[in-house]
């Protein structure tokens, strides 16, 4: 399958590939996790079986969700690197299997009503557990493949190549801060009972969540920067599309160095947020009752990207300004 890269238009934005190049692999995950999902979906509301405080079926949904999203992504994704890239198509492929491992045995786990993560209650649930922990970091090996495959291919345009690579950046990150769930905590410790490793901070996990996600609602939840980070992916992205649509209503948005800078600032202001939350869950604190203190960095976070993308327009508009007057 053959792919044209989009071409600049005279207005300055650009129109979207006309040929799209995907990695199999991915998309036949992609596949397969719609199905689990529309599955799991229905099934949740027939089970009355719970797992630490979830449908027991609450979990396959949601890794589910976010695999096929993260698939769809990395097909794209790979799908842009030079044909030559061989490195960053096998690690597509690697990423593909260690997904599919992860999801399977999620979904053994949600089948047999017991909890897949941290679990090494008896020889088969180590065993379960021990194997999720190798597809995991093998995951985190083939993005960061594809990661230096993304930044050693030619991307014609500038906006584009930032908001791609930042979010592969960003999403390895966010991959990585799963290995803070992966501690056993001291109450585990003083009194073992099977599981090694928790998503809560302050309680065990099992309390007051967020319906389907989990999310503590009472607790540190070290999930949420795990996700945030992860999504990157695709959000950071994302936020270059917005701009790229715009473009064509507002012209100080055609200028690629004006998107290029707006995406720098987007996402160094998504660090900063994968940051925030992490802070905030390592201090024991719920996502939905922010302290004064969390409160107060999360406002400056957010005026200091605006400020920042203003300043960016700004400049850009004079720079417009300045070449018509010319």
């Amino acid at each position: 399958m053959s792919t044209t890269l989009a071409r600049p238009l005279s207005a300055g934005y650009l129109d979207p590939p006309t040929q799209v190049r995907w990695h199999r692999p991915l998309l036949v995950l992609a596949a397969t996790m719609a199905v689990l999902s529309g599955f799991a979906l229905v099934a949740r509301f027939v089970s009355t079986v719970e797992v630490t405080g979830l449908n027991q079926w609450d979990k396959p949904l949601k890794f589910a969700l976010s695999t096929l999203v993260y698939a769809v992504s990395w097909s794209w994704l790979i799908g842009q690197l030079d044909p030559g890239r061989r490195a960053g198509r096998a690690a597509g492929t690697v990423i593909t299997v260690a997904l599919f491992v992860e999801l399977a045995l999620v979904t053994w786990a949600a089948v047999t009503g017991t909890t897949s993560h941290f679990n090494v209650s008896t020889p088969l649930n180590t065993a379960v557990w021990s194997v999720m922990a190798v597809s995991i970091s093998v995951l985190w090996g083939a993005n960061l493949v594809a990661a230096v495959m993304l930044f050693r291919t030619r991307i014609e345009d500038r906006a584009r190549a930032v908001a791609i690579r930042a979010g592969a950046v960003l999403s390895l990150v966010g991959l990585a801060l799963g290995y803070l769930m992966t501690s056993p905590t001291a109450q585990q410790l003083s009194e073992f009972q099977g599981i090694a490793g928790a998503h809560t901070v302050g309680i065990a996990d099992g309390g007051p969540g967020l319906p389907v996600l989990g999310w503590s609602t009472v607790a540190g939840d070290l999930r949420i920067p795990h996700f945030v980070g992860m999504h990157a992916l695709q959000l950071v992205p994302l936020a270059l599309v917005v701009l790229e649509v715009a473009s064509r209503r507002v012209a100080v948005l055609r200028d690629v160095q004006v998107r290029a800078s707006l995406v720098r600032t987007v996402a160094a202001g998504y660090a900063g947020l994968v940051a925030l939350v992490t802070w905030q869950a390592l201090r024991g604190q719920s996502i939905v009752r922010p302290d004064g203190v969390t409160t107060v960095a999360g406002a400056t976070l957010a005026a200091a990207v605006l400020l920042g993308c203003a300043a960016v327009v700004a400049r850009g508009r004079a720079r417009r300004t300045t070449e018509v007057a010319r």
